[in-house]
């Protein structure tokens, strides 16, 4: 089933009820349907028997001017295995976002070209008062011409960001947000550490709004591209940024 939404550039959530008939894998994904490569949200999940319903919110704290929605069966081209029982959108609180005016115009230019990221040539971006410089490579590279698995680096002496455009085009929007908002954090903070811009990015990914399962998949995503290279450190590294974000949804609950 794929719906239209308006969504105008508003922020919103929508809560979606979903009953299984059957035993299936349940395929969610929002994008722009104006543009390749720009999808908001994807999110897959299996229902292990029928009769079970389940309740998913997606978060769009930035949105197009037209959104589609796909609801699907992941392995059938019929909608037979489910019923949508309700379909809900509702406001999203305001940004509360904790950084300075430098970080927070950082962060939002990293949210603009995060959303064109996918159809964009590769080039140098620059932010509209001039301070931020995006340079979107086909790959990155080091200084013998090797292709490196990292999505993204920063130039520790200026707010450079050097971004691969392969490994972008297959990020959703969000988790090139989550991305971008950690080079930044590299930066502003003058940190070498991974795990203290791992945390600074995340904090400020979610005071933005955006969807806690996509702030996983970003950092589980770039060890993922090579498991061999996934150590001790970084399986240390996923739990604290895991156990972050558990903390941060339990206080914001709180907080209701």
């Amino acid at each position: 089933m794929i719906t239209t939404i308006p969504s105008n550039h508003e922020r919103f959530r929508i809560r979606l009820t979903i009953l299984s008939k059957r035993p299936f894998h349940l395929g969610i994904r929002l994008y722009n349907p104006l543009y390749p490569n720009s999808y908001y949200f994807r999110r897959k999940a299996f229902f292990k028997e029928s009769g079970v319903v389940r309740e998913f919110i997606v978060s769009m704290p930035v949105s197009p001017k037209s959104l589609e929605m796909e609801i699907y069966d992941k392995n059938s081209s019929n909608d037979k295995s489910f019923e949508i029982q309700a379909v809900r959108v509702e406001k999203m609180p305001e940004i509360k976002m904790w950084a300075t005016d430098q970080q927070y115009q950082f962060f939002e230019f990293a949210v603009n070209f995060s959303e064109k990221a996918g159809y964009v040539s590769p080039g140098f971006y620059q932010s509209s008062d001039g301070e931020f410089l995006f340079q979107y490579l086909p790959t990155i590279t080091d200084a013998f011409g090797n292709e490196l698995i990292t999505p993204a680096r920063t130039h520790r002496k200026m707010p450079r960001v050097q971004i691969s455009r392969k490994l972008f085009l297959g990020y959703t929007i969000p988790i090139r947000v989550a991305i971008l908002a950690h080079e930044g954090c590299h930066w502003f903070l003058n940190t070498r550490s991974q795990t203290t811009a791992d945390l600074c990015g995340i904090k400020q990914y979610l005071d933005y709004g955006f969807p806690t399962i996509e702030a996983v998949y970003a950092v589980t995503k770039v060890f993922g591209n090579t498991p061999e290279m996934v150590g001790r450190s970084q399986i240390s590294r996923t739990k604290q940024v895991i156990n972050f974000i558990e903390n941060y949804k339990a206080n914001e609950q709180a907080t209701i």
